[in-house]
């Protein structure tokens, strides 16, 4: 995607040229200024994860690593300003498709240093820390000095438990940072709105405790109390089994998933591993036949994609409740 170009002698008047070029060229005192003017709002200042940039204008041709992070850009109107994305977790919300599907992807997974640097970006986003894994090249210190801003989603920067204030933090410093901060707001607003209504209807009901299951066989790997997921789950009337384990995302033993007897196993859906492979497992474990949730076949299911930091949050906390509080829907 080209970088848009301002062509004002394009617009002037021939006549208009030639006196001009008989003064050495200049334009006016008032059209260089209108030019060198900054974007309103901008330069704009902000700190993430304790990396601090600052933007002369709104990036131009960003670049966006995990699927969170370029529905993020998508849901604010900015497909116009991206020019790649990588890394899909599932399939693209349908309402983001058609200009999803006018955007290069540059890998299926992250790619390499000299791809990424070859999309020619001017701003790199990333959901996961993984994302700019300096071993690969791809760190937000390397990019710096390469002349390219970054940002990583705030549910990395390790400060604490993640939840909606997180979330509106998110959304807020994205859209201002590409110089729509009006767009934010409505986000914000509509997502909040979205979630009240189901605390309202789900606020009497029994809270069951889930497990989180991503993935696992010597160990499971699950939701803890650190991420977005563990708000999810609470939002749509249900208990973290492993709300005390401090990550985002973690690895317990069987052991412990036996003792805690969870009351719903809740799988996350993404990559080759299918939700029906991932409940044959669980349910072919003899060591778990008389935990409740395999016992009663108690499974409920989120694409990964809604269980982070991202536009997903409302879609995650009403589909999830409607999952666990059926006769509330």
């Amino acid at each position: 995607m080209p970088r848009p170009r301002a062509v004002l002698r394009a617009l002037v008047p021939l006549a208009l040229l030639i006196p001009l070029a008989a003064c050495g060229g200049s334009p006016p005192a008032g059209d260089r200024a209108a030019e060198a003017a900054p974007a309103p709002g901008f330069p704009y200042t902000v700190t993430n994860c304790g990396v601090s940039s600052t933007y002369q204008a709104p990036p131009e041709r960003a670049v966006t690593m995990n699927q969170h992070a370029t529905e993020m850009l998508l849901a604010l109107g900015l497909q116009d300003r991206m020019a790649a994305t990588a890394y899909l977790d599932d399939s693209v919300l349908p309402a983001y498709r058609p200009a999803y599907d006018k955007i290069k992807v540059l890998a299926e997974q992250y790619p390499s240093k000299e791809v990424l640097l070859g999309a020619d970006p001017d701003f790199v986003y990333g959901g996961y820390a993984s994302a700019f894994d300096k071993a690969q090249g791809r760190d937000r210190e390397g990019l710096a000095k390469a002349g390219i801003n970054s940002r990583l989603s705030v549910e990395y920067c390790g400060t604490g438990p993640v939840g909606l204030e997180q979330l509106k933090t998110e959304i807020t410093e994205v859209a201002r940072t590409f110089g729509v901060p009006e767009r934010g707001a409505r986000l914000i607003e509509d997502e909040q709105r979205r979630i009240d209504a189901v605390t309202a209807r789900v606020k009497d009901k029994a809270r069951p405790t889930v497990f989180v299951y991503d993935s696992g066989e010597g160990t499971a790997f699950t939701s803890g109390g650190g991420g977005i997921g563990n708000e999810i789950v609470s939002l749509a009337g249900g208990t973290n089994t492993f709300a005390d384990l401090k990550d985002t995302f973690g690895d317990v033993s069987w052991e412990k998933v036996i003792e805690r007897r969870p009351e719903v196993v809740l799988i996350y859906d993404y990559g080759g591993t299918t939700v029906e492979a991932k409940k044959q497992r669980l349910l072919n474990d003899p060591a778990l036949a008389e935990v409740p949730a395999v016992k009663n076949k108690r499974f409920v299911v989120l694409p990964l994609s809604s269980a982070v930091l991202g536009v997903r949050v409302a879609d995650a906390v009403e589909s999830l409740g409607r999952q666990l509080h059926p006769d509330t829907a």
